[in-house]
């Protein structure tokens, strides 16, 4: 029961960490490497679209994963396989999409 209760109370800073990415994906991908630039960088639409989608992906994927090991759901373990799956066929159509270039 501690061990679920730590999960949960970890869990709750890296939610909002992704959150913020999803919602201000410029912000967070400068987030401490502002200094580095002289002048205000500009990002493309496919980094933008690709940390909405890596963020998205986690928001859905990381609580199932979790309830799948605390509560021994096995057939939400499967998330193993089809998360990382997901990831690769949507960075695939975030990278070959033509309707920015």
């Amino acid at each position: 029961m501690a061990e679920t209760i730590l999960i949960i109370i970890l869990m709750i800073p890296i939610y909002g960490l992704v959150t913020w990415s999803y919602f201000y994906p410029e912000e967070s991908l400068l987030f401490g490497k502002r200094w580095m630039y002289k002048e205000e960088p500009e990002l493309s639409n496919e980094v933008i679209r690709y940390t909405k989608f890596a963020s998205m992906i986690v928001m859905i994927g990381l609580p199932i994963f979790v309830i799948g090991f605390i509560f021994d759901i096995y057939f939400l373990r499967l998330t193993l396989v089809v998360i990382p799956v997901l990831v690769v066929l949507g960075a695939f159509k975030i990278f070959t999409d033509e309707k920015d270039s």
